[in-house]
């Protein structure tokens, strides 16, 4: 009986492409996955305390730039001397997609996504969210502006439906 109802199950995910891809949903920060530092993994999450939350908050009003070399820059210096500012710079550089294709990849999965994200995804969500903005900004075509424009505004939509809940 149970291997009957093992096979009936079995087949009954397998074949049903929505409910396989419930169950083998590909991550959303795939590089995430693979993060390595001084030789542990380590678990790329910014924010793990109310204080890492104010720290956030004053790092972004003094001031953050995602270079075009791939680094990530804190304006102020005491700020950017801390270790959780450390981290940041870590997470900004290795972890968050940087190119529009992976970026794209990432609002697909997002759109995709049942039920709130995961603290850390919604993290990483919204450092992806002040990426594309400053790409916004720093675009030299109106095409790009564009595609950067409707990544920042799915992005954004992304993050709205987690916050109010609305699946």
């Amino acid at each position: 009986v149970f291997w009957f109802f093992f096979c009936n199950v079995s087949s009954f995910f397998t074949s049903s492409p929505q409910m396989c891809s419930i169950w083998m949903k590909p991550a959303l920060f795939p590089a995430a996955s693979r993060m390595k530092r001084g030789g542990s993994v380590m678990s790329p999450m910014f924010h793990k305390s109310f204080q890492d939350v104010h720290l956030l908050f004053e790092i972004m009003l003094s001031g953050v730039h995602f270079q075009d070399s791939g680094g990530f820059f804190v304006e102020d210096a005491e700020l950017a001397s801390l270790h959780r500012a450390r981290d940041l710079k870590f997470i900004c550089e290795k972890i968050i997609p940087r190119k529009l294709a992976e970026i794209l990849r990432l609002i697909h999965n997002l759109s995709n996504q049942m039920g709130p994200l995961h603290q850390d995804d919604f993290e990483r969500t919204l450092f992806t969210l002040v990426y594309t903005a400053q790409q916004v900004v720093n675009s030299t075509s109106e095409h790009q502006r564009d595609m950067w424009k409707g990544s920042f505004v799915s992005l954004y939509k992304a993050v709205k439906q987690d916050l109010t809940g609305t699946y």
